[in-house]
């Protein structure tokens, strides 16, 4: 059993910056494959940004070049780094884990790009 607990939302005016943290329970966290995720009201759940155990990352086209997947294996810890966020952006934020063939879904966490 794998537990994910998201932090770092909130509300931010357009073309601000928030960072989103994922920390995983587990002892094989560099093992995981983890992804981002989000939700907006009446919308799928839409993939936003993948990372692999050896680092490989993937970006929806709406977030390339303004959006950072990363992790730290050392604190069990997944980051999104979110910077010029638009109010389309505005969802919850959801992060998934992969491992041994299950699938983990955290809470998610509110990210609110309003002015």
């Amino acid at each position: 059993q794998v537990q994910l607990v998201e932090s770092g939302g909130g509300l931010v005016q357009p073309g601000g910056s928030l960072r989103l943290s994922c920390a995983a329970s587990g002892r094989f966290f560099d093992s995981y494959a983890m992804d981002w995720y989000r939700q907006a009201s009446g919308v799928q759940r839409e993939l936003v940004a993948s990372i692999t155990s050896g680092g490989s990352t993937n970006y929806a086209d709406s977030v390339k070049g303004r959006f950072t997947i990363s992790r730290d294996n050392a604190k069990n810890t997944m980051y999104l780094q979110m910077n010029s966020l638009k109010p389309e952006d505005t969802a919850v934020y959801y992060c998934y884990a992969e491992t041994r063939g299950f699938g983990y879904w955290g809470q998610g966490t509110q990210v609110t790009v309003s002015s």
